[in-house]
């Protein structure tokens, strides 16, 4: 569920000047980014950050957030319920 969608979200971001930056992972559905959400993280950025750095900080709140929430998928940790999720945590 990106802000920021199309080519290069992260120059668009930085151009915005964001100062947050996210990443959502959910279940996959026929409607697109529309699936129960499992997890979402988000970190602060600065105006000081470059295009580069925004890149760097996304790829690793990314990489963190499904890393979670594939985590808890496979301990069998998530309940699904209409379109939402409860995590076991």
């Amino acid at each position: 569920m990106p802000a920021f969608v199309g080519c290069n979200p992260y120059e668009q971001a930085y151009h915005r000047g964001v100062k947050l930056i996210g990443a959502t992972a959910h279940y996959v559905t026929e409607e697109l980014d529309d699936g129960p959400i499992i997890e979402q993280q988000v970190l602060r950025v600065s105006h000081r950050d470059s295009v580069n750095d925004l890149k760097r900080i996304g790829q690793n709140v990314e990489r963190s957030t499904l890393f979670q929430a594939v985590k808890w998928h496979v301990e069998d940790r998530i309940l699904v319920h209409r379109n939402k999720t409860i995590v076991l945590v």
